[in-house]
């Protein structure tokens, strides 16, 4: 069953024969069963649990509540400076009463320092080499509110797990705020939060 997602790859992790073996020699007794039976309870047993949890944890139980975020008015140079400084790639925008009122990514930085085929950093890099120059000096001078991504995707808190995966497959994005009433942000989710109840249902 998956378990791990990189790069919007699923990679599985199976269950092999001598891992069967291994298993109902460690179960003291006399075992009425097959290793393909053992075999095909436990990934089934995996299956129902991974549904269960989906269909019933919510954004609230796994979101990060201490959540980094800017106003629309915040200088880019802020707005680097911070998600550099907490290592994170992307950050909501909030207006003064905390309602979330945009995104602002890796992404959105990278758009708007070059033309619409930029893909990621090192496509930066490669521009600036070439050109004896850097990109950023066109939105040096420029705001969150200039280059954010809105309106804004999010969650409500009870939104299940299954929801969010499904947001971030359709979006193709690889987190979202978390809001309460009237869209106050309340935490954030992200695709690794998702990523660790998959992981310890494996162990």
């Amino acid at each position: 069953m998956p378990n791990r997602k990189d790069n919007n790859q699923q990679v599985e992790i199976r269950v092999s024969d001598d891992d069967i073996y291994e298993a109902m020699k460690d179960i003291p007794g006399y075992l009425d069963i097959t290793p393909k039976d053992f075999k095909e309870v436990y990934q089934l047993a995996c299956q129902h649990t991974l549904n269960r949890i989906t269909s019933s944890v919510q954004a609230k139980d796994i979101m990060t509540e201490q959540v980094f975020s800017v106003k629309p008015d915040t200088p880019l140079k802020e707005v680097a400076e911070l998600m550099g400084n907490q290592g994170v790639s992307g950050l909501p925008v909030v207006d003064e009463h905390r309602r979330v009122v945009g995104i602002i990514s890796e992404r959105d930085f990278l758009f708007n320092m070059g033309d619409s085929d930029t893909k990621n950093f090192m496509t930066v890099i490669a521009n600036c080499l070439e050109n004896k120059g850097c990109l950023a000096i066109p939105i040096r001078a420029q705001k969150a509110a200039d280059i954010m991504t809105t309106p804004a995707i999010s969650v409500k808190e009870n939104a299940t797990v299954l929801e969010i995966n499904k947001v971030f497959q359709e979006k193709q994005i690889n987190r979202v705020p978390v809001v309460g009433q009237k869209e106050f942000l309340k935490g954030i989710v992200t695709r690794a939060d998702i990523l660790n109840i998959s992981l310890n249902i494996e162990r």
